[in-house]
């Protein structure tokens, strides 16, 4: 799309850290291919940090309980367009007090729904990220192909030396939470896994996880670092970025590791690829665990505090013994 004068967009996604990073490529590219765009992101504020190092975005605003104030400077802003990447009833009534053309996001909750409760899938098959496009693609603004972006203040930059010596020449990066119980990986079966990858770890989340993976550490073996809770998320990222490869359930380090183009290893267990949101264009040692044929899953879009079934087999029946074996040949 070409013109000759200032085009003012605000983009909107509210949470969560994945989700938000999904977003990414819509932002680079409206910034890159709309002549003379500015590119403003609202967001909620403790998710700010996130996008506020994006050389694609002029401005970040964050939301927290700071209405009417936020809506006054965003009256103020006068923005050409709204892209709400989000679609809930917040960004409803955002977008009818700006008065802005708007552009939304339409999410899959029914489709969701289906394939949930009664195994019916009418899902389009296709990553959201696509989808993300496809609600710019009125302004010509094509997918560059380039993937996620995530960018690093150099102050959050780990310097490995500073960690424990066994990790200088390299590590795995593993990924001891989650969100939701059912998209982690079980406790003993980190355990199982460190100790016979046999190869340096470091055990990544965030304050929530520090105990678990504490445990986990002790478990393993003198080659495990518990990262958990020591590190802001920039610097996880850093981490990240820095690993030899990702082992990690559905988390946003797992799309900031895509961001990366990192070898990962994802681990599905009550949510599923399907839903549209497996890393997306992550290095070429990039591999998809996940038991399927099993009848109660996905058992939800989300995911809960304890497998509703008691069995937990999403995650047990995982085929541990490859991720070990794939694992110490991307590490070689």
């Amino acid at each position: 799309m070409n013109n000759t004068q200032p085009i003012k967009f605000l983009v909107v996604r509210f949470s969560s850290i994945g989700d938000i990073i999904l977003t990414t490529p819509v932002v680079r590219c409206i910034h890159q291919q709309v002549q003379g765009s500015i590119v403003h992101y609202l967001t909620k504020q403790q998710f700010v940090p996130l996008m506020e190092h994006n050389p694609a975005i002029a401005k970040v605003y964050g939301y927290d309980k700071n209405w009417p104030e936020l809506m006054a400077q965003l009256l103020n802003e006068q923005y050409d367009f709204i892209i709400d990447l989000h679609h809930n009833l917040r960004t409803s009534r955002l977008i009818s007090r700006l008065k802005a053309p708007a552009f939304r996001f339409y999410k899959l909750n029914i489709a969701k729904w289906l394939l949930v409760n009664l195994r019916i899938n009418i899902l389009p098959g296709i990553h959201i990220v696509d989808r993300y496009m496809e609600t710019v693609s009125i302004f010509d603004v094509k997918n560059d192909g380039q993937g996620l972006d995530y960018f690093i203040p150099s102050s959050d930059e780990v310097d490995l030396r500073t960690l424990p010596a066994f990790l200088h020449q390299g590590f795995i990066g593993i990924v001891a939470g989650a969100k939701h119980n059912t998209k982690q990986m079980p406790e003993d079966k980190l355990i199982d896994l460190c100790i016979r990858l046999n190869r340096p770890v470091i055990l990544l989340g965030g304050k929530e996880d520090a105990e678990r993976a504490g445990q986990i550490a002790a478990a393993s073996g003198s080659h495990v670092f518990n990262g958990c809770g020591r590190f802001t998320l920039h610097q996880s990222a850093s981490l990240v970025r820095q690993a030899k490869l990702i082992i990690t359930p559905d988390t946003g380090l797992m799309h900031i590791a895509a961001a990366f183009k990192k070898n990962i290893l994802s681990v599905w267990g009550n949510t599923i690829p399907e839903f549209g949101m497996y890393p997306y264009l992550p290095g070429s040692g990039s591999f998809v665990y996940e038991v399927k044929g099993l009848r109660c899953r996905p058992c939800s879009k989300l995911g809960y505090k304890k497998c509703p079934r008691n069995h937990f087999k999403c995650m047990n029946q995982i085929a541990w013994d490859d991720i070990i074996h794939r694992s110490q040949t991307l590490f070689a």
